[in-house]
């Protein structure tokens, strides 16, 4: 899984060959046990595993900047 960038704890990943059918476009974010994936198309939306908390969830800002490469 090559990973895309890191921010803090946060590692932002995704998998080259993912689900049949395939999925719309989304990133995962791992930090410690917690997880989440992040679509991006069409607009952004997450699921969550154990990143309920605001000090460990990433905020909307980084979720954007993840979409858009900035």
């Amino acid at each position: 899984m090559p990973f895309v960038f890191r921010s803090g704890k946060l590692k932002f990943f995704f998998y080259s060959n993912e689900g049949d059918p395939r999925e719309p476009v989304h990133i995962h974010v791992r930090s410690g046990g917690a997880n989440a994936k992040i679509w991006l198309e069409p607009t952004i939306a997450v699921a969550s595993t154990g990143m309920i908390s605001t000090k460990t969830s990433p905020s909307p800002a980084l979720w954007k900047g993840a979409a858009t490469g900035r």
